[in-house]
């Protein structure tokens, strides 16, 4: 028998199953979940580093699903209450496209999740071929948090030069943990961003503090005024919100700047 009681601490396992046909199997979620909006009627049993135990164990669920080494402490105390736990660690559109093939086999959907990964696929190369035909590749800065400042996740950067465009820090990306991704700001100065993308991981974004940074007031971005808020809910979700809205906003963005020019 397959699992038909979960707990997912993150959403993009969520909103896989219920892109799966499953989420009537859910019983608890996380806080953060916001896709897709009926998911936000089930139990919020976690946020991201803590959880609710005794909320938990009310709802005995056969199958609890966990992201990261930041969620290790959460799914050691799950496991010493006898809860299977699997953890995913995804970093790039690779490891999402094979989260989604997993998390299939693992509640008896095989099938349908090679379909949504070949869906999603799909639409990525679509993206892709659209981009490649656009008459620059404009340098993009994303900062995923503020102070320290850190550089685009490896999914993300991924995207972005899907989407058209060039990341400042090349070298960063296999970088995985966000510790390994701080940058420095002269250094982003430096290598002058035509375009910035800023999620601040569910913290409003603040344009103003970006610009007054010491000696970005000469950065392409910010003197032509290209800085971009994307939720952190469509881009910094490793699951199926990315690989969608997340990238359609960055390519949308991307697309209107090379046909409007330089301002």
């Amino acid at each position: 028998m397959y699992p038909h009681r979960i707990v997912c601490l993150t959403e993009e396992t969520t909103e896989t199953l219920y892109l799966l046909g499953e989420g009537e199997r859910v019983v608890g979620v996380s806080g953060y979940t916001v896709r897709p909006p009926e998911a936000r009627e089930k139990p919020k049993v976690s946020a991201f580093i803590n959880a609710r135990f005794e909320k938990i164990d009310a709802l005995k669920p056969d199958l609890i699903l966990a992201f990261s080494d930041l969620q290790a402490d959460i799914s050691r105390e799950l496991i010493r209450r006898g809860y299977p736990v699997f953890t995913f660690n995804q970093r790039s559109v690779a490891e999402i496209l094979q989260m989604i093939r997993m998390l299939g086999g693992l509640v008896g959907c095989q099938l349908d999740a090679e379909g949504l990964a070949e869906r999603l696929e799909r639409g990525l190369d679509e993206i892709r071929a659209s981009a490649s035909a656009l008459p620059q590749r404009p340098r993009v800065f994303f900062e995923e948090w503020d102070d320290p400042l850190i550089s685009g996740i490896h999914w993300v950067e991924e995207l972005i030069g899907i989407a058209g465009g060039a990341p400042i820090f090349p070298e960063l990306t296999d970088a995985r943990l966000a510790k390994d991704r701080v940058v420095d700001v002269a250094e982003v100065a430096r290598r002058d961003p035509q375009v910035i993308f800023a999620s601040w991981c569910g913290k409003k974004v603040n344009k103003d503090r970006i610009r007054k940074r010491p000696g970005w007031e000469r950065v392409s971005a910010v003197r032509d005024d290209r800085i971009y808020e994307i939720k952190s809910t469509y881009i910094l979700q490793p699951g199926p919100a990315s690989l969608t809205e997340g990238v359609q906003q960055v390519y949308a963005i991307l697309r209107e700047l090379n046909f409007d020019g330089p301002r």
